[in-house]
Formats: C-alpha cells, sequence, structure tokens
C-alpha cells in the first residue's frame, strides 16, 4: 500500500502554521486544482483536490490535527473511517460554498434565518455652545418604521402565522449549481426569513412595520463637540418578524457662537480695552461660560496681547483636564472725542515725542525694517 504524502507537504506550509494559513493555503491551492479549471487534466486535478482538501479537513480541525502530530495518518484513519479519499463530486459543492459564502451573504455552517435586524439611523442634532459645555437633556423626534401593533410585527393576520416558505424550505438560502459550482444567496421568495405570509396584516400588508413619528429624550453629555455621535441603542427602525431593532446616532453640530470660540478643551474671545487701561495697566471683568471673572491687564499692554484664564475652558467629553480661555486684548481708538480731549491728547503726543525714549516698540522695530528693506534695494 502506498504510503500517504504528509498532510502539511501538501498544503505547502509548516508544521507550527496558524489556523489562518491553513484556510489560506488551502483557498490558493483548491482554486487552482479545481478540476473546472483543469479542463486538460481533469482526471489529475480531480485527485490532487481530493488530497488537499482532506488535508485542510485534517489540519483545520483542533483534535484531528493533535492526533495526526502524534501518530501520523495511523492517528486519524480510524477517525475518517478510511479516509475521505474516495469522496464524491458532490464535495467541490461544499468546499466553494464555503470559500464563496462571504462574498454571496452565505453563512458557514448554516444559512440565516428570521427576519432582519432594523436599520441603524441618524439625526443631526444642533445645539448651543453652552450646552455642548455643560450638558444637557432633548427632547427630538424621529419619524421611524415600528413595529405594526396588529399583528405583533409578524406581517400575518390576526389569528394566522407565517407558513414555512416553499423555495427554501425555511432554510432562508438557495443554493444555483452548476458543474461542479454551487452559489449560495440570499431566498427571493420569503426574502431569508424562511418564512411565507399567506394571509398578510391589513394595517402593514405583511411587512411586520409601519411608519411612525416617535420622541425620545437625548441625553447629551458634558463636554461633547461638533462630530461626536451619541449611540441610543435600539431606538433605529424595527427589525423584520420580531428581529432586534437598529440603533440611533445622534451626530452633533454646536452653533457658533458670539463671544467665544471653541478650539478642543480650550475657548477664545476678543476683549477690547480702553486706550488708557492699556497705558497704565488696571483690572476690567470679561465673560466666562460659568459667569464673570477679573483680568487684570498690566501696564503697556499692546494690541493683541493674549491673557490665559486657568480652568474656565471646557472639560472633554473623553476625560482630561479642563481647557483654559484665551483673552485677546483689541485696544480701541478713543471717538468722538471735544477739543479739550483732542488738545489733550495732542499734548502726550509732543511730550512722547520729546521725551528721548522709545515709546512705541512696534512702531520703531517697523520703521527698522522700512529702512533695511529700501537700503537692501539701494545696494
Amino acid at each position: 500500500m502506498a504510503t500517504k504524502e504528509d498532510f502539511y507537504k501538501i498544503l505547502g506550509i509548516e508544521r507550527n502554521a496558524s489556523d489562518a494559513e491553513i484556510k489560506k493555503s488551502y483557498r490558493s491551492l483548491a482554486m487552482k486544482h479545481h478540476p473546472d479549471r483543469n479542463v486538460n487534466n481533469p482526471e489529475a486535478a480531480e485527485a490532487k483536490f481530493k488530497e488537499i482538501k482532506e488535508a485542510y479537513e485534517i489540519l483545520s480541525d483542533s483534535k484531528k490535527r493533535s492526533a495526526y502530530d502524534q501518530f501520523g495518518h495511523a492517528g486519524i484513519d480510524q477517525s475518517m473511517g478510511g479516509g475521505r479519499s474516495g469522496a464524491g463530486a458532490g464535495d467541490f459543492s461544499d468546499v466553494f460554498g464555503d470559500m464563496f459564502g462571504d462574498i454571496f451573504g452565505g453563512r458557514r455552517g448554516g444559512t440565516q434565518q428570521g427576519g432582519q435586524r432594523g436599520s441603524d439611523l441618524r439625526y443631526n442634532l444642533e445645539i448651543s455652545l453652552e450646552a455642548a459645555v455643560h450638558g444637557t437633556d432633548q427632547k427630538i423626534r424621529i419619524p421611524v418604521l415600528v413595529s405594526c401593533d396588529s399583528c405583533s410585527g409578524s406581517g400575518a393576520k390576526a389569528g394566522s402565522a407565517p407558513v414555512t416558505c416553499s423555495m427554501c424550505h425555511g432554510h432562508g438560502q438557495v443554493r444555483m449549481q452548476q458543474g461542479f459550482f454551487t452559489v449560495q444567496q440570499t431566498c427571493p421568495t420569503c426574502r431569508g426569513t424562511g418564512k411565507q405570509i399567506k394571509d398578510p396584516c391589513s394595517k402593514c400588508h405583511g411587512q411586520g412595520r409601519v411608519k411612525d413619528e416617535k420622541t425620545l429624550s437625548a441625553k447629551i453629555p458634558a463636554g461633547v463637540d461638533t462630530g461626536d455621535r451619541i449611540r441610543l441603542t435600539g431606538e433605529g427602525e424595527a427589525g423584520q418578524m420580531g428581529a432586534p431593532s437598529g440603533d440611533l446616532y445622534i451626530e452633533i453640530q454646536v452653533k457658533r457662537h458670539t463671544i467665544f470660540s471653541r478650539d478642543g478643551a480650550n475657548l477664545s474671545c476678543e476683549v477690547p480695552i480702553s486706550f488708557v487701561t492699556a497705558c497704565i495697566g488696571g483690572e476690567i471683568e470679561v465673560p466666562t461660560l460659568g459667569g464673570k471673572a477679573a483680568l487684570k491687564i498690566p501696564a503697556e499692554t499692546q494690541t493683541g496681547q493674549v491673557f490665559r484664564l486657568r480652568g474656565k475652558g471646557v472639560k472633554p467629553v473623553r476625560g482630561g483636564a479642563v481647557g483654559d480661555l484665551m483673552c485677546t486684548v483689541k485696544i480701541e481708538t478713543p471717538v468722538k472725542l471735544t477739543p479739550e480731549q483732542k488738545s489733550l491728547v495732542s499734548k502726550l503726543g509732543e511730550s512722547l515725542s520729546n521725551g528721548g525714549m522709545h515709546h512705541s516698540p512696534q512702531e520703531s522695530s517697523w520703521l527698522d525694517g522700512v529702512k533695511n528693506f529700501f537700503d537692501k534695494l539701494k545696494g
């Protein structure tokens, strides 16, 4: 009796190969040696194909693989009833049903029966910055498919019930075979449920679901921002024939604020200050989302200078430290001056010019830059 070839050698893998490596090699070799792909020598291809399949059946089963690793072919011949080398052509259908199941909607080890899970829904919710920072409860109203109360979602008229599908015989899947190939797909008659409705419900017309609107209370946690999503489990569309409902996803959009802008955990705002305060300093009140806060302005403050108020920003919804409030000061030029005020400003300007000191640091540096620019042009 001829000695059988090593199963690992047949699949071209190492003895410590993982399950994923075994399956990958098997699929590649099965496609290569399938008789339908080797029309010039189908007999040899069929023999090789069966050899590959036998090796895979042993090595993909943890118990059989362990016995084979310990005792070789002697350890698995008895459990296989003399081996599978004599398997018929029907084995090809099983193999390719497994290999193409993911593509055509089939599931290995059985077909999908029962109703289909309800669809997920999305709701765009626009909220204020204050609500996003502090959290809020929002009432929302959404159009949705709900389970029909007349037939309790079965789709069948009261007093009747769905019957087993006559095409797929309750499996929810049908197979179409051509030669060695078998393609498994969802049954077109029952759409995968395995049931047919002979006497449909008059309210939902056999669909098991009807259009409706429902009001929900959505708890918006503190710290959310634009683009965040909140999932309400089971608040999507009702499933078919008693299957689970889908989920509702609430997408947050934060409205533009008149004072503050947000960057992650930090808030920022512009704060106008008077010319006098910028010159000699002082203390002003600035708004925060938690109330007013005092901000000290040092003397000789320049416009555009940024002051940080720590802990006056946002606490992120996913955790972390509370952000800060960044206040950018803008110095206001006095307007509608009286003749007396204009005279005082003029005297101040003369005093600053005759003082022999640089009282305008930005102006001085800018003029120096202009001078250097024209000097380079002349050079």
